[in-house]
Protein backbone atom coordinates (compact mmCIF):
# COMPACT_ATOMS: atom_id res chain seq x y z
CA UNK A 1 0.00 0.00 0.00
CA UNK A 2 1.23 3.46 -0.72
CA UNK A 3 1.63 5.81 1.87
CA UNK A 4 -0.82 7.77 2.58
CA UNK A 5 -0.43 11.27 1.79
CA UNK A 6 1.27 10.01 -1.87
CA UNK A 7 -2.36 9.06 -2.89
CA UNK A 8 -3.88 12.30 -2.11
CA UNK A 9 -5.98 14.78 -4.89
CA UNK A 10 -6.74 18.28 -5.17
CA UNK A 11 -9.44 18.80 -7.66
CA UNK A 12 -11.33 21.99 -6.92
CA UNK A 13 -14.62 22.81 -7.76
CA UNK A 14 -14.98 26.28 -9.29
CA UNK A 15 -17.53 28.45 -7.50
CA UNK A 16 -20.43 30.06 -9.50
CA UNK A 17 -19.67 33.63 -9.76
CA UNK A 18 -23.49 34.19 -9.04
CA UNK A 19 -22.61 31.99 -5.28
CA UNK A 20 -19.93 34.57 -4.52
CA UNK A 21 -22.02 37.52 -5.03
CA UNK A 22 -24.75 36.32 -2.93
CA UNK A 23 -22.39 35.48 0.02
CA UNK A 24 -20.67 38.95 -0.51
CA UNK A 25 -24.15 40.18 -0.81
CA UNK A 26 -25.58 38.92 2.62
CA UNK A 27 -21.95 38.78 5.02
CA UNK A 28 -20.17 42.39 3.41
CA UNK A 29 -16.92 42.77 5.30
CA UNK A 30 -17.52 39.00 7.09
CA UNK A 31 -16.91 37.50 3.21
CA UNK A 32 -13.47 37.60 2.44
CA UNK A 33 -11.62 36.28 -0.51
CA UNK A 34 -8.53 37.93 0.79
CA UNK A 35 -5.40 35.99 -0.50
CA UNK A 36 -3.94 35.81 3.74
CA UNK A 37 -7.16 35.08 4.72
CA UNK A 38 -7.49 32.19 2.21
CA UNK A 39 -3.81 30.79 3.24
CA UNK A 40 -4.86 31.58 6.94
CA UNK A 41 -7.69 29.05 6.15
CA UNK A 42 -6.43 26.85 3.97
CA UNK A 43 -3.67 25.20 6.34
CA UNK A 44 -3.49 23.60 9.98
CA UNK A 45 -1.00 21.86 11.74
CA UNK A 46 -0.53 19.05 9.55
CA UNK A 47 2.12 18.00 6.88
CA UNK A 48 -0.08 18.52 4.17
CA UNK A 49 -0.16 21.62 2.13
CA UNK A 50 -2.65 22.50 -0.44
CA UNK A 51 -4.47 24.74 -2.07
CA UNK A 52 -6.35 27.19 -0.17
CA UNK A 53 -10.70 28.06 -0.21
CA UNK A 54 -11.72 30.89 -2.80
CA UNK A 55 -13.71 32.59 0.02
CA UNK A 56 -13.82 32.57 3.62
CA UNK A 57 -17.23 33.59 5.54
CA UNK A 58 -17.33 34.37 8.95
CA UNK A 59 -20.67 33.19 10.42
CA UNK A 60 -22.39 34.73 13.36
CA UNK A 61 -25.42 32.92 13.92
CA UNK A 62 -27.50 29.41 12.97
CA UNK A 63 -28.83 31.45 10.53
CA UNK A 64 -25.68 32.69 8.68
CA UNK A 65 -24.69 28.64 8.77
CA UNK A 66 -27.55 27.49 6.89
CA UNK A 67 -27.79 30.21 4.36
CA UNK A 68 -24.65 29.10 3.50
CA UNK A 69 -25.29 25.48 3.12
CA UNK A 70 -28.91 26.20 1.20
CA UNK A 71 -26.40 28.32 -1.44
CA UNK A 72 -23.92 25.31 -1.63
CA UNK A 73 -26.09 22.70 -1.48
CA UNK A 74 -28.02 24.92 -4.44
CA UNK A 75 -24.64 25.33 -6.72
CA UNK A 76 -22.38 21.75 -5.40
CA UNK A 77 -19.71 23.97 -4.15
CA UNK A 78 -17.93 22.40 -0.51
CA UNK A 79 -18.12 24.09 2.69
CA UNK A 80 -15.13 23.24 5.18
CA UNK A 81 -16.12 24.05 8.46
CA UNK A 82 -13.47 26.08 11.00
CA UNK A 83 -12.62 26.76 14.61
CA UNK A 84 -9.14 27.78 15.54
CA UNK A 85 -7.47 26.23 12.79
CA UNK A 86 -5.13 23.45 15.39
CA UNK A 87 -6.28 19.96 13.41
CA UNK A 88 -3.03 18.00 13.12
CA UNK A 89 -4.74 15.64 9.74
CA UNK A 90 -5.38 17.81 7.56
CA UNK A 91 -8.97 18.22 7.77
CA UNK A 92 -9.36 22.17 7.37
CA UNK A 93 -7.80 21.56 3.76
CA UNK A 94 -10.13 22.78 0.88
CA UNK A 95 -8.82 19.58 -1.19
CA UNK A 96 -12.02 20.62 -3.63
CA UNK A 97 -12.04 23.96 -3.27
CA UNK A 98 -14.95 26.08 -2.00
CA UNK A 99 -16.29 28.15 1.39
CA UNK A 100 -14.02 28.19 4.50
CA UNK A 101 -16.79 28.42 6.98
CA UNK A 102 -15.33 29.70 10.52
CA UNK A 103 -17.76 29.23 13.28
CA UNK A 104 -14.64 31.55 15.73
CA UNK A 105 -17.20 34.43 16.02
CA UNK A 106 -20.25 31.69 17.73
CA UNK A 107 -18.43 31.96 20.98
CA UNK A 108 -21.17 32.07 23.23
CA UNK A 109 -21.73 30.22 26.09
CA UNK A 110 -25.40 30.02 25.91
CA UNK A 111 -26.56 27.87 29.43
CA UNK A 112 -24.99 27.17 32.38
CA UNK A 113 -27.11 24.54 34.18
CA UNK A 114 -24.63 24.20 37.43
CA UNK A 115 -27.44 21.75 39.35
CA UNK A 116 -27.18 19.10 36.87
CA UNK A 117 -23.63 19.46 35.61
CA UNK A 118 -23.94 20.37 32.19
CA UNK A 119 -23.52 23.41 29.43
CA UNK A 120 -24.53 24.48 26.35
CA UNK A 121 -22.29 26.62 24.19
CA UNK A 122 -21.69 27.68 20.55
CA UNK A 123 -19.24 25.57 18.60
CA UNK A 124 -16.47 28.66 18.49
CA UNK A 125 -16.14 28.29 22.13
CA UNK A 126 -12.99 27.14 23.23
CA UNK A 127 -12.44 24.93 26.32
CA UNK A 128 -10.09 27.80 28.05
CA UNK A 129 -12.85 30.55 27.42
CA UNK A 130 -15.24 27.99 28.98
CA UNK A 131 -13.37 26.77 31.81
CA UNK A 132 -12.32 30.36 32.41
CA UNK A 133 -16.29 31.43 32.64
CA UNK A 134 -17.81 28.52 35.09
CA UNK A 135 -14.57 28.52 37.55
CA UNK A 136 -16.19 31.11 39.46
CA UNK A 137 -18.93 28.38 40.02
CA UNK A 138 -16.25 25.34 40.98
CA UNK A 139 -17.27 23.51 37.96
CA UNK A 140 -14.60 22.75 34.94
CA UNK A 141 -14.68 20.96 31.78
CA UNK A 142 -11.80 18.36 31.92
CA UNK A 143 -10.94 17.42 28.13
CA UNK A 144 -8.01 18.72 27.18
CA UNK A 145 -6.10 18.55 23.85
CA UNK A 146 -2.81 19.98 23.59
CA UNK A 147 -3.90 23.22 21.86
CA UNK A 148 -7.21 25.65 23.07
CA UNK A 149 -9.42 24.38 20.77
CA UNK A 150 -13.04 25.67 19.84
CA UNK A 151 -15.54 23.09 21.39
CA UNK A 152 -17.49 22.28 18.30
CA UNK A 153 -13.92 20.98 16.44
CA UNK A 154 -13.32 18.99 19.48
CA UNK A 155 -16.58 17.14 18.89
CA UNK A 156 -16.40 17.17 15.38
CA UNK A 157 -12.83 15.19 15.68
CA UNK A 158 -13.69 12.94 18.97
CA UNK A 159 -10.82 14.73 20.67
CA UNK A 160 -9.58 14.06 23.96
CA UNK A 161 -6.74 14.83 26.18
CA UNK A 162 -4.84 14.42 29.30
CA UNK A 163 -7.66 13.85 31.74
CA UNK A 164 -9.18 10.84 29.45
CA UNK A 165 -7.74 8.56 31.67
CA UNK A 166 -10.48 9.50 34.21
CA UNK A 167 -12.90 11.54 32.70
CA UNK A 168 -13.35 10.30 29.29
CA UNK A 169 -13.37 11.49 25.74
CA UNK A 170 -15.57 14.08 24.01
CA UNK A 171 -17.56 10.88 22.93
CA UNK A 172 -18.62 10.77 26.09
CA UNK A 173 -19.08 14.20 27.27
CA UNK A 174 -21.43 15.31 24.22
CA UNK A 175 -24.86 15.28 25.45
CA UNK A 176 -26.26 16.86 22.62
CA UNK A 177 -25.89 19.31 19.39
CA UNK A 178 -27.39 21.60 17.43
CA UNK A 179 -26.53 20.44 13.79
CA UNK A 180 -26.73 22.38 10.14
CA UNK A 181 -27.33 19.81 7.38
CA UNK A 182 -25.92 19.62 4.15
CA UNK A 183 -29.06 21.24 3.07
CA UNK A 184 -29.29 23.95 5.28
CA UNK A 185 -31.91 22.06 7.86
CA UNK A 186 -31.53 23.56 11.55
CA UNK A 187 -31.57 19.92 14.10
CA UNK A 188 -31.09 19.25 17.54
CA UNK A 189 -29.94 15.81 18.62
CA UNK A 190 -29.87 14.61 22.10
CA UNK A 191 -31.19 16.26 25.25
CA UNK A 192 -28.99 17.40 28.77
CA UNK A 193 -30.46 13.81 30.40
CA UNK A 194 -28.41 11.69 31.11
CA UNK A 195 -30.04 8.90 29.66
CA UNK A 196 -32.25 8.44 26.10
CA UNK A 197 -33.45 5.22 24.52
CA UNK A 198 -35.89 7.54 21.70
CA UNK A 199 -34.21 6.30 18.42
CA UNK A 200 -31.18 6.26 16.36
CA UNK A 201 -28.50 8.11 18.42
CA UNK A 202 -27.79 11.09 16.02
CA UNK A 203 -25.53 12.64 18.09
CA UNK A 204 -22.87 9.82 17.85
CA UNK A 205 -23.28 9.64 14.70
CA UNK A 206 -22.22 13.68 13.78
CA UNK A 207 -19.40 13.65 17.41
CA UNK A 208 -16.64 12.20 15.00
CA UNK A 209 -17.68 13.21 11.59
CA UNK A 210 -15.69 16.04 11.09
CA UNK A 211 -17.14 17.78 9.72
CA UNK A 212 -18.76 16.10 6.64
CA UNK A 213 -21.81 15.36 7.94
CA UNK A 214 -23.02 18.95 9.02
CA UNK A 215 -21.97 22.01 10.61
CA UNK A 216 -22.50 21.54 14.36
CA UNK A 217 -22.92 25.03 15.79
CA UNK A 218 -24.43 24.20 19.29
CA UNK A 219 -22.75 21.23 21.86
CA UNK A 220 -24.20 20.60 25.34
CA UNK A 221 -22.02 18.98 27.11
CA UNK A 222 -21.21 17.13 30.95
CA UNK A 223 -19.45 19.50 33.02
CA UNK A 224 -17.96 18.36 36.57
CA UNK A 225 -17.02 20.02 40.51
CA UNK A 226 -13.57 21.06 40.68
CA UNK A 227 -11.32 18.55 42.91
CA UNK A 228 -11.09 19.50 46.90
CA UNK A 229 -7.75 18.54 46.56
CA UNK A 230 -5.48 18.69 43.56
CA UNK A 231 -1.36 17.44 43.36
CA UNK A 232 0.86 16.45 40.24
CA UNK A 233 4.09 14.79 40.60
CA UNK A 234 7.15 13.80 38.11
CA UNK A 235 8.87 10.45 38.58
CA UNK A 236 11.86 9.54 36.30
CA UNK A 237 12.14 5.88 35.10
CA UNK A 238 15.59 4.28 33.37
CA UNK A 239 13.85 3.31 30.32
CA UNK A 240 10.57 3.86 28.55
CA UNK A 241 9.37 0.15 29.15
CA UNK A 242 9.98 0.64 32.91
CA UNK A 243 7.33 3.97 32.56
CA UNK A 244 4.88 1.73 30.58
CA UNK A 245 4.74 -0.36 33.52
CA UNK A 246 4.35 0.75 36.07
CA UNK A 247 1.29 2.77 33.65
CA UNK A 248 0.02 -0.77 33.06
CA UNK A 249 0.28 -1.81 36.66
CA UNK A 250 -1.66 1.73 38.53
CA UNK A 251 -4.70 1.31 35.91
CA UNK A 252 -4.92 -2.48 36.52
CA UNK A 253 -4.67 -1.54 40.42
CA UNK A 254 -7.83 0.27 39.92
CA UNK A 255 -6.06 3.54 41.18
CA UNK A 256 -8.28 6.75 39.90
CA UNK A 257 -5.62 8.69 38.43
CA UNK A 258 -6.54 11.71 36.53
CA UNK A 259 -3.54 12.54 34.26
CA UNK A 260 -0.83 10.63 33.51
CA UNK A 261 1.44 11.29 30.65
CA UNK A 262 4.64 10.24 29.56
CA UNK A 263 7.33 12.02 27.71
CA UNK A 264 10.77 10.27 26.54
CA UNK A 265 13.77 11.68 26.65
CA UNK A 266 13.75 14.25 23.74
CA UNK A 267 10.39 15.53 24.62
CA UNK A 268 12.08 16.09 27.77
CA UNK A 269 14.91 17.56 26.18
CA UNK A 270 12.58 19.91 24.05
CA UNK A 271 10.45 21.18 27.19
CA UNK A 272 13.39 21.84 29.17
CA UNK A 273 14.42 24.27 26.25
CA UNK A 274 11.44 25.78 25.62
CA UNK A 275 9.91 26.44 28.75
CA UNK A 276 13.15 26.80 31.12
CA UNK A 277 13.07 23.59 33.24
CA UNK A 278 15.53 21.93 34.35
CA UNK A 279 13.84 18.02 34.32
CA UNK A 280 15.81 15.09 34.58
CA UNK A 281 16.30 14.14 30.59
CA UNK A 282 15.11 10.96 30.96
CA UNK A 283 11.40 8.85 30.64
CA UNK A 284 9.56 10.47 32.60
CA UNK A 285 5.67 10.04 33.92
CA UNK A 286 3.47 13.11 34.66
CA UNK A 287 0.90 12.45 36.72
CA UNK A 288 -2.10 14.20 38.90
CA UNK A 289 -4.85 13.31 41.37
CA UNK A 290 -7.84 14.43 41.81
CA UNK A 291 -10.33 14.40 45.08
CA UNK A 292 -10.17 14.53 48.65
CA UNK A 293 -7.13 15.52 50.79
CA UNK A 294 -7.03 11.96 52.03
CA UNK A 295 -8.07 10.37 49.11
CA UNK A 296 -5.14 12.10 46.71
CA UNK A 297 -2.76 10.91 49.76
CA UNK A 298 -3.66 7.70 49.49
CA UNK A 299 -3.48 7.59 45.46
CA UNK A 300 -0.35 9.34 45.42
CA UNK A 301 1.34 6.88 48.13
CA UNK A 302 0.30 4.17 46.13
CA UNK A 303 1.13 5.42 42.43
CA UNK A 304 4.88 6.01 44.22
CA UNK A 305 4.94 2.03 45.91
CA UNK A 306 4.43 1.30 42.43
CA UNK A 307 6.80 3.23 40.78
CA UNK A 308 9.75 2.04 42.37
CA UNK A 309 8.79 -1.47 41.96
CA UNK A 310 9.53 -0.34 38.40
CA UNK A 311 13.27 1.89 39.48
CA UNK A 312 11.01 4.75 39.13
CA UNK A 313 12.41 7.23 41.45
CA UNK A 314 13.41 11.22 41.61
CA UNK A 315 9.79 11.98 42.78
CA UNK A 316 9.17 15.49 42.27
CA UNK A 317 5.82 17.11 43.38
CA UNK A 318 3.86 20.14 42.76
CA UNK A 319 0.97 21.03 45.01
CA UNK A 320 0.55 24.54 44.41
CA UNK A 321 -1.72 25.78 41.04
CA UNK A 322 1.70 27.64 40.07
CA UNK A 323 3.46 24.84 40.01
CA UNK A 324 1.03 22.44 38.40
CA UNK A 325 0.15 24.95 36.04
CA UNK A 326 4.05 25.29 34.76
CA UNK A 327 3.93 21.42 34.59
CA UNK A 328 1.03 21.06 32.24
CA UNK A 329 1.87 24.09 30.39
CA UNK A 330 4.90 22.61 29.64
CA UNK A 331 3.45 18.95 28.79
CA UNK A 332 0.89 21.19 26.21
CA UNK A 333 3.88 22.84 24.41
CA UNK A 334 5.69 19.48 24.03
CA UNK A 335 4.66 19.63 19.84
CA UNK A 336 6.23 23.25 19.63
CA UNK A 337 8.77 22.58 21.87
CA UNK A 338 10.08 19.50 19.88
CA UNK A 339 9.24 21.18 16.33
CA UNK A 340 11.82 23.74 17.39
CA UNK A 341 14.85 21.35 17.89
CA UNK A 342 14.81 21.00 13.67
CA UNK A 343 14.19 24.46 12.85
CA UNK A 344 12.21 24.78 9.35
CA UNK A 345 10.76 20.95 10.31
CA UNK A 346 7.54 19.74 9.95
CA UNK A 347 5.71 17.08 11.99
CA UNK A 348 4.52 13.82 10.93
CA UNK A 349 2.24 12.99 13.86
CA UNK A 350 1.48 9.17 14.94
CA UNK A 351 -2.04 8.91 17.43
CA UNK A 352 -2.14 4.97 17.68
CA UNK A 353 -4.08 3.94 20.78
CA UNK A 354 -4.03 0.01 22.22
CA UNK A 355 -5.65 -1.87 25.09
CA UNK A 356 -3.20 -1.01 27.84
CA UNK A 357 -1.75 -4.43 28.21
CA UNK A 358 -0.67 -4.12 24.78
CA UNK A 359 0.83 -0.57 25.19
CA UNK A 360 4.61 -1.79 26.25
CA UNK A 361 4.98 -3.88 22.98
CA UNK A 362 3.62 -1.19 20.94
CA UNK A 363 5.86 1.62 22.14
CA UNK A 364 9.15 -0.64 22.22
CA UNK A 365 8.57 -2.07 18.60
CA UNK A 366 8.20 1.95 17.66
CA UNK A 367 10.97 2.94 19.27
CA UNK A 368 13.45 -0.05 17.58
CA UNK A 369 11.70 0.49 14.07
CA UNK A 370 12.61 4.64 14.27
CA UNK A 371 15.99 4.10 15.94
CA UNK A 372 17.32 2.19 12.92
CA UNK A 373 16.37 4.72 10.47
CA UNK A 374 18.22 7.37 12.36
CA UNK A 375 15.13 9.94 12.05
CA UNK A 376 14.53 12.62 14.72
CA UNK A 377 11.60 12.44 16.84
CA UNK A 378 9.77 12.65 20.67
CA UNK A 379 7.24 10.62 21.88
CA UNK A 380 4.56 11.87 24.27
CA UNK A 381 1.61 9.77 25.15
CA UNK A 382 -1.70 9.51 27.77
CA UNK A 383 -0.47 6.05 28.53
CA UNK A 384 -3.24 6.01 31.19
CA UNK A 385 -5.51 5.15 28.30
CA UNK A 386 -3.19 3.38 25.85
CA UNK A 387 -2.21 6.58 23.98
CA UNK A 388 1.10 7.70 22.41
CA UNK A 389 2.09 10.19 19.98
CA UNK A 390 5.50 9.45 18.17
CA UNK A 391 5.95 12.64 16.36
CA UNK A 392 8.64 12.11 13.34
CA UNK A 393 10.71 15.36 12.40
CA UNK A 394 11.30 15.52 9.12
CA UNK A 395 13.08 18.41 6.44
CA UNK A 396 10.28 19.47 4.05
CA UNK A 397 12.81 19.64 1.33
CA UNK A 398 13.98 15.88 1.86
CA UNK A 399 11.41 13.77 0.23
CA UNK A 400 13.09 10.21 1.52
CA UNK A 401 12.53 11.78 5.01
CA UNK A 402 8.74 12.11 4.55
CA UNK A 403 8.72 9.03 2.76
CA UNK A 404 10.11 7.15 5.55
CA UNK A 405 8.55 8.94 8.35
CA UNK A 406 4.96 7.63 6.22
CA UNK A 407 6.51 4.05 5.92
CA UNK A 408 6.85 4.45 9.93
CA UNK A 409 4.20 5.33 10.69
CA UNK A 410 2.17 2.53 8.75
CA UNK A 411 4.12 0.36 10.06
CA UNK A 412 2.94 1.34 13.72
CA UNK A 413 -0.67 1.70 12.54
CA UNK A 414 -0.51 -2.31 11.24
CA UNK A 415 1.22 -3.20 14.75
CA UNK A 416 -1.88 -1.37 16.57
CA UNK A 417 -3.69 -2.53 14.10
CA UNK A 418 -2.80 -6.28 14.98
CA UNK A 419 -2.46 -6.08 19.13
CA UNK A 420 -6.31 -4.91 18.49
CA UNK A 421 -5.96 -1.14 18.64
CA UNK A 422 -7.08 2.01 16.46
CA UNK A 423 -4.65 4.03 13.60
CA UNK A 424 -6.29 7.27 15.85
CA UNK A 425 -7.17 7.65 19.10
CA UNK A 426 -8.08 11.28 19.03
CA UNK A 427 -6.47 13.25 15.62
CA UNK A 428 -9.11 11.78 13.67
CA UNK A 429 -8.58 10.11 10.04
CA UNK A 430 -8.90 13.57 8.04
CA UNK A 431 -6.74 13.34 5.45
CA UNK A 432 -3.48 11.82 6.36
CA UNK A 433 -5.30 8.61 7.85
CA UNK A 434 -7.28 7.82 4.92
CA UNK A 435 -5.17 5.09 3.98
CA UNK A 436 -5.58 3.24 7.19
CA UNK A 437 -9.54 3.06 7.65
CA UNK A 438 -9.91 0.50 5.53
CA UNK A 439 -7.71 -1.61 7.35
CA UNK A 440 -8.96 -0.62 10.37
CA UNK A 441 -13.17 -1.05 9.86
CA UNK A 442 -12.91 -3.13 6.98
CA UNK A 443 -14.15 -2.82 3.56
CA UNK A 444 -18.02 -3.83 4.64
CA UNK A 445 -18.01 -1.18 7.34
CA UNK A 446 -16.40 1.92 5.33
CA UNK A 447 -19.27 1.05 2.20
CA UNK A 448 -21.81 1.44 5.29
CA UNK A 449 -19.99 4.92 5.98
CA UNK A 450 -20.43 5.86 2.47
CA UNK A 451 -23.47 5.35 2.25
CA UNK A 452 -24.54 7.18 5.45
CA UNK A 453 -22.97 9.92 3.75
CA UNK A 454 -24.28 10.10 0.74
CA UNK A 455 -27.69 9.87 2.35
CA UNK A 456 -27.26 13.43 4.37
CA UNK A 457 -24.94 14.70 2.21
CA UNK A 458 -25.46 13.58 -1.60
CA UNK A 459 -24.07 16.94 -3.53
CA UNK A 460 -20.65 15.79 -1.53
CA UNK A 461 -20.47 19.26 -0.15
CA UNK A 462 -19.31 18.86 3.31
CA UNK A 463 -15.66 18.59 3.89
CA UNK A 464 -15.07 16.05 0.61
CA UNK A 465 -12.22 14.15 0.37
CA UNK A 466 -12.08 13.54 4.57
CA UNK A 467 -12.49 10.24 6.43
CA UNK A 468 -12.79 8.55 2.57
CA UNK A 469 -11.61 9.39 -0.66
CA UNK A 470 -14.83 11.22 -2.55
Amino acid sequence: MNAPYTSLQFAPRAMPAVMLEALKARFGERCSTALAVREQHGRDESPIDAPPPEAVVFAESNEDVAFVLKLAHAHAVPVIPYGVGSSLEGHLLAVQGGVSLDVSRMNKILRVNAEDLTVTVQAGVTRNQLNNEIRHSGLFFPIDPGADASLGGMAATRASGTNAVRYGTMRENVLGLTVVTAAGDVIQTGTRARKSSAGYDLTRLFVGSEGTLGVMTEVSLRIYPLPEAVSAAVCFFPTIDAAVQTTIQIIQMGVPIARCELLDPHAVRAVNKHDKLTLREAPMLLMEFHGSPAGVAEQAQTVQEIAREFGGEDFEWATTPEARTKLWTARHHAYLSALQTRPGCRCVTTDTCVPISRLAESINESVAEVEAEGLPYFIVGHVGDGNFHLGYLIDPNIPEERDTAERLSHQMVQRALRLEGTCTGEHGIGLHKMGFLVEEAGVGAVALMRQLKAALDPQNIMNPGKIFSA
